[in-house]
């Protein structure tokens, strides 16, 4: 169990404000300056820096965030694994983004559950910031996603990866015996993901990586749900970027075609992650090999 003044130094972390930390843990201001100097003086180092009334991490209070996190999370995954010894019933409590939860994960479930009948899952699709965030307050204990994380905070694994391009109706763009330049897109309409999408932060990137941003399209439509975005597009409302997988079935029908681009299709990984040094690492590495076997004999 970690000492109370840890759950101080996690408030103040998250707020980066002693006032606000004191007002969520519902002690005094003074109390949250103690329990932070204690820590302080157990370890020997400074764990905040202060610029007037702005306040940052120093080095030594990122590595400690990190540590504490990672405790954290472990303390609440081992309450529960000895509730499953009471039970005598195992859990499952992750989470996965939206392309992995709706046309990736259920087949591997399927096979697992019917291997592991006595396996209570609990599943939750989010986007890739949001599932970030889940993981760090130890309400999952392991995640897949397709987005961008900091390496530094987590262990990860391949999954698996999988091609990412532009979808359209049939005939919205013109056909032409040569590959578009992504400029050329920048008159139609964009449908995309909310911010905080890995989906959505891959075409971030591959536009940033040439100088142009997601505002460089003449509109941009947010749209949180898969299908809806895929609807619009084969409406003829814009253009879309997704894996593959999210449009398999819509590419073999014809109903969207593949927007046809210089440097595109690209490919982007949906990777395994856990809390950087977690106890349950083995447990989660196992859980991963056995869902890897399943890939390769359907493959």
């Amino acid at each position: 169990m970690l000492d109370f003044r840890m759950d101080t130094f996690l408030a103040v972390c998250r707020h980066m404000n002693f006032t606000k930390a004191a007002r969520e843990l519902h002690i005094t201001q003074p109390a949250v300056t103690q329990h932070i100097h204690f820590i302080e003086k157990e370890y020997g180092v400074q764990l905040f820096s202060f610029q007037g009334k702005r306040i940052s991490l120093t080095p030594e209070g990122r590595r400690l965030l990190g540590a504490v996190t990672t405790m954290k999370h472990d303390d609440m995954a081992l309450r529960r694994t000895f509730d499953e010894g009471k039970t005598g019933r195992r859990q499952l409590i992750f989470g996965v983004t939206m392309t992995i939860g709706e046309y990736v994960i259920g087949k591997y479930l399927a096979s697992y559950i019917r291997r592991h009948p006595e396996t209570r899952i609990r599943l939750s699709i989010a986007n890739t910031e949001e599932l970030l965030g889940k993981l760090d307050r130890g309400e999952i204990d392991f995640a897949l996603v397709e987005g961008f994380f900091e390496k530094r905070d987590y262990d990860f694994r391949l999954f698996r990866r999988e091609k990412y391009l532009g979808v359209c109706a049939p005939g919205f763009i013109p056909p032409r015996e040569t590959p578009l330049r992504f400029q050329e897109l920048f008159p139609a309409t964009l449908i995309t993901r909310e911010p905080g999408s890995g989906t959505r932060e891959v075409l971030e990137r591959a536009l940033s990586e040439k100088g142009w941003g997601i505002g460089d399209f003449s509109n941009v439509v947010e749209i949180s749900n898969m299908g809806a975005i895929k609807m619009m597009a084969q409406g003829g409302g814009g253009i879309a970027f997704l894996y593959e997988a999210a449009v398999l079935r819509e590419l073999e029908e014809g109903v969207l075609v593949p927007v046809c681009l210089e440097d595109f299709p690209k490919y982007h990984d949906f990777t395994f992650i856990w809390r950087k040094n977690s106890l349950f690492a083995g447990q989660y590495m196992e859980l991963l090999d056995e869902m890897e076997r399943v890939q390769l004999q359907r493959e």
